[in-house]
């Protein structure tokens, strides 16, 4: 009878931290969409989306973001394409071409994990060190190489992922019916489609709301970038810009330029979560 009261109580205490954590991580979610809904909503209008920054936009004068919306979408854009074409195939390789028991294989999928954890400032750092030795100024292109870095590994992981939740008979029953390993590769890729899509979307979600790698290597421009060898303006650092100002207006418009970015992200869930589901259906 006392084991069975321990157990009981014991139940209930687990219950109980779960539901605070609970409580703790949803209450945080509603405070900072609170915060963001209340501080930046006032400031918020089509004039701010639709127009670059004139004189003076960050001591409160007229203007708008645009340089910055449209910034984050061409370099997350361009190095989320450029980590799907280097990742995705790493991904494959390493789970049909080499034996997923092997020490390759292994220290391999060890590498991308630590590839994974390691902060973005770090890759800052890198691809700063890259844009030195090749004399690559602060642009757009020098936040692409850096994105590109930064969001490669959670490619390679999360298709890595995907491709566990295949059965392992099909590759053998592909592989026994006299299919290359190319081939079954490109069963592999139709099986886990809409899980690729889900990865791209999490790493374009990654590289769009990044600050600290392209503090060092994108630069910032009132202007839109003509040229990738131009400095190009980012949501994140205007929002940073913006925030690092006394006048309570532009502070304003930062918390507005952080609901702008909030719903991009919100968007890229949405999808994430629409092509999660159809991922399950497509399970074998």
């Amino acid at each position: 009878m006392d084991n069975l009261k321990t157990r009981l109580f014991k139940e209930k205490v687990a219950k109980g931290f779960m539901q605070l954590s609970g409580m703790l991580v949803t209450g945080s979610l509603f405070f900072i969409i609170g915060t963001i809904l209340y501080k930046g909503l006032p400031y918020l209008s089509w004039e701010m989306i639709t127009q670059l920054p004139k004189g003076g936009f960050y001591m409160g004068k007229e203007g708008g973001i645009l340089n910055a919306i449209l910034g984050s979408l061409y370099l997350a854009g361009v190095a989320t394409v450029l980590a799907t074409i280097i990742g995705v195939p790493i991904a494959l390789f390493l789970n049909i071409y080499i034996k997923t028991s092997s020490k390759l294989a292994q220290y391999s999928k060890l590498m991308f994990d630590i590839l994974y954890g390691i902060p973005s400032i770090v890759y800052g750092a890198v691809g700063f060190t890259i844009m030195v030795y090749f004399g690559i100024r602060a642009s757009l292109l020098g936040g692409i190489i850096t994105i590109t870095l930064l969001t490669i590994p959670i490619v390679v992981r999360t298709v890595d992922e995907l491709i566990r939740t295949v059965p392992n008979d099909l590759k053998h029953v592909t592989l026994s019916l006299g299919a290359t390993n190319w081939e079954v590769a490109k069963v592999f890729i139709l099986h886990i489609k809409p899980g690729i899509f889900t990865a791209i979307l999490l790493a374009f979600g990654r590289a769009i709301g990044d600050v600290a790698g392209v503090l060092l290597t994108t630069g910032f421009s009132d202007n839109l970038p003509r040229y990738i060898d131009e400095p190009a303006a980012t949501l994140p650092l205007a929002i940073f810009f913006q925030l690092s100002s006394p006048i309570p207006e532009v502070q304003g418009r930062a918390y507005a330029s952080a609901l702008i970015l909030t719903f991009i992200i919100l968007i890229i869930v949405i999808c994430t979560h629409i092509l999660s589901s159809k991922q399950n259906k497509h399970k074998l």
